[in-house]
């Protein structure tokens, strides 16, 4: 499988493709010119006899220098408390935790005392996408100087329940939260819409624009697919089931082909409490099987207690224990968390427009959602994880077929009905060749309808329950599968799989096997502590057989591991990772529409005592240009496990480079570009989010305070934020 060929890499397909653009767009014009003015000058006599005929010779154009990718120097490993990038480039501070979103907010003081969150930054700033505005505020898919960030607002920092850089001391941290932290906490979730635009070279937020705002756990929400009306969302809040209050835990975002902003619901079980004696309250019927494998088993304990805020409603439908008589949950919230855990759809130009839940794309711990290459007359395919240990890859098959015409629609929630609210999810197995099966998730599969784990009564069912029905077909359980992104060159499709302590050569109960797709069980040593299973994580990717987006077939391959370059070869560092490309659990993963360049990101605890999280890029090359290699590991007993795996092509300096490392205790997450690929927005989460909640008044204990050590606000209490990058010869990011 190693391919040896003289046929163009990709960079170099790139880069001419790129040239001969710039060529046409300009070059061409000036020669043209030259062309017509000596044919004009040809034709002019002093007299009546006919001009002799002369060939025009053009005047020479050199043409314009090839773009390279990757041209930058490698940022080193660091562990300083601040941003770095390449030398030639620039990062600021655009928006922080906490920046007033209204003309009428206050400034942030940032000390604890702030409120009226709901107008306001949220916290922990993650995946985001970038949204064009022309001159006149209309919707732009080629304005690089004014748009719109919509950002996920994940979670917030916090070491026992409370939220503590958002209190005066910290927050109470027993039982129970006073209603005022609660709201606070409450709100620093979800989405936020903020407008932005550059005035000469500098990048700065609208803090008066119409277009800013924020969508919080308690705000309104739709619900779309074929779980809408379902009895499995039968709440208090909603009888019918077609409606829900908030987002919660958004992670990894999307952008539609119809310019709809696309985020997913990863970890949000543990946010609801479950009484102690749930089980018989619900007479141990089939709810309790799906509560224990989303998480929830009875007597479990909520992430920060907010249940306890008060008798309101907003606090009660924290508690999902069945409280009432009625037979439909239509008198408590035994239901709630069957309306979590969805990809949320949010148009970001219409604030009237609710933004809507997408259960058709299933309900598990959503990252990323990435769409196929749009071909006019065939189906979108969105390609999702499931982050948690052992969960599953998913896709989704639209049953419309793509027109051109819904790239501009005018209502971008409705053309998320056409595409998004019907057709068919699929889960994939990983076969130990190199190919795989993208299996259906249906009543008609035999499998589902005999599951004897849980009993299916419709398609609504396997949907809000997907992670029960991938395990009734046998799916691939993988290293935690996280972001993912579509190669726009090729249509591949790359996972990261930041890492998985479940892991072992011999298994435990509670663990299990490597296998070909996640093939690497081993030690790894931060300091003294001993960190087991696949602690580095790896990228996998994935080539679609026949049928396209609509396939039931591929071939994967992966196409790098995470590791220290000093690790065992033979075992851990299977790309040949150098000092300027070692990288551990990778988490973020976009590639660019503009440049083709794939940036990784970092959410890591195993190699932090090296460095802090970081942002890589690189230019891959495709599934199969690499080769079949067998791990074999030692067994205590004697002998050995042989794991067949398939390695990509090892990466050279020219096709895989450290970008930017990030301030201390911060994962680097969230990035998107500007159409011209002159600006690229990055998000910085939870810097300092190891600092202990005991020496909050000596800030000079804080394991970090940026952004205010980089000039940016009040106080010295870290803040998530999101930076803006841009390159000082006013050329495209990363060339």
């Amino acid at each position: 499988m190693t391919n040896d060929s003289n046929n163009d890499h990709f960079n170099a397909v790139l880069t001419a493709r790129l040239s001969r653009r710039k060529l046409l767009g300009g070059g061409a014009a000036t020669a043209a010119t030259a062309v017509l003015g000596a044919l004009g000058l040809a034709g002019c006599g002093s007299n009546d006899a006919p001009a002799p005929v002369v060939t025009p010779t053009p005047t020479p154009v050199p043409p314009a220098p090839a773009e390279k990718l990757l041209a930058f120097t490698a940022v080193s490993k660091s562990l300083l408390d601040k941003v770095t990038v390449p030398a030639g480039y620039t990062a600021s501070v655009l928006i922080a935790l906490g920046d007033p979103l209204t003309a009428a907010t206050t400034a942030f003081k940032n000390d604890g005392t702030d409120a009226d969150f709901e107008t306001r930054s949220g916290d922990h700033h993650d995946g985001m996408e970038f949204y064009g505005l022309s001159a006149t505020g209309t919707p732009s898919t080629t304005s690089s100087d004014r748009g719109l960030l919509a950002i996920n607002h994940e979670a917030t920092t916090d070491q026992t329940r409370s939220s503590f850089f958002l209190h005066p001391t910290g927050g109470v941290t027993t039982l129970p939260r006073p209603a005022a932290e609660v709201d606070k906490e409450v709100a620093i979730h979800g989405l936020a819409v903020v407008e932005v635009k550059k005035t000469g070279a500098a990048w700065s937020y609208v803090k008066e624009s119409g277009f800013n705002r924020r969508v919080t756990p308690l705000s309104e929400l739709d619900i779309g697919g074929p779980v809408r009306g379902n009895a499995l969302l039968v709440t208090k809040y909603s009888p019918t089931g077609t409606k829900t209050r908030g987002t919660l835990n958004n992670c990894g975002t999307g952008k539609s082909p119809w310019g709809s902003f696309l985020s997913g619901e990863e970890n949000w079980s543990g946010y609801f409490v479950r009484g102690a004696a749930d089980d018989a309250a619900r007479a141990n019927d089939k709810s309790v099987a799906s509560l224990r494998r989303y998480g929830r088993n009875q007597g479990a304990t909520s992430r920060h207690g907010w249940e306890t805020g008060g008798l309101e409603d907003k606090y009660a439908r924290w508690d999902i224990s069945r409280k009432g008589a009625s037979t439909d949950g239509s008198d408590d919230y035994r239901n709630e968390m069957n309306a979590m855990g969805y990809i949320v759809e949010m148009d970001p130009y219409d604030k009237t427009k609710l933004a809507k839940k997408r259960t058709a794309l299933g309900r598990y711990a959503h990252e990323s959602a990435a769409f196929s290459v749009p071909a006019a007359g065939q189906p979108l395919a969105v390609y999702m994880g499931d982050d948690s240990r052992n969960e599953y890859i998913y896709k989704f098959v639209s049953s419309a077929l793509w027109a051109a015409a819904d790239a501009n629609p005018a209502d971008r929630i409705a053309t998320g009905d056409k595409y998004l609210d019907a057709g068919k999810l699929y889960v994939a197995k990983m076969a130990s060749d190199g190919k795989g099966q993208w299996i259906e998730l249906a009543m008609s599969n035999a499998a589902i309808a005999a599951y004897a784990g849980y009993k299916f009564a419709d398609l609504a069912d396997i949907l809000v329950n997907a992670r029960l029905a991938a395990d009734a077909v046998g799916a691939t359980k993988m290293d935690r599968p996280e972001w993912c992104s579509v190669n726009p060159a090729n249509g591949e499709i790359y996972y990261t799989l930041t890492n998985n302590s479940n892991r072992a050569v011999e298994p435990s109960a509670s663990q299990i096997a490597p296998d070909s797709a996640n093939p690497r069980a081993y030690s790894d040593l931060k300091g003294t502590t001993i960190q087991a299973g696949n602690p580095n994580g790896h990228i996998l990717r994935i080539k679609e057989g026949t049928g396209a987006s609509a396939a039931t077939d591929f071939s994967w391959d992966v196409y790098l591991f995470g590791a220290e370059t000093s690790a065992n070869g033979g075992l851990v560092n299977l790309s040949n990772l150098t000092d300027d490309q070692d990288f551990s659990s990778p988490d973020g993963l976009a590639f660019s529409p503009y440049t083709g360049i794939c940036w990784i990101q970092t959410d890591d605890g195993a190699y932090t005592d090296v460095t802090n999280c970081m942002m890589l890029a690189a230019v891959p090359g495709t599934v199969g240009d690499g080769a079949k290699q067998t791990l074999n590991y030692p067994k205590s007993a004697g002998g050995t496990l042989a794991v067949d795996t398939f390695v990509g092509k090892k990466p050279t300096a020219d096709t895989l480079k450290r970008f930017l490392v990030g301030p201390a205790g911060s994962e680097i997450t969230g990035i998107s570009e500007t159409p011209d690929g002159k600006t690229m927005f990055v998000n910085i989460q939870h810097p300092g989010e190891t600092t202990p909640q005991a020496i909050l008044a000596d800030p000079t204990k804080y394991t970090s305070q940026w952004p205010s050590n980089a000039g940016y606000g009040a106080g010295k209490r870290p803040r998530s934020a999101t930076i803006v990058i841009t390159k000082n010869d006013g050329g495209r990011i990363g060339t």
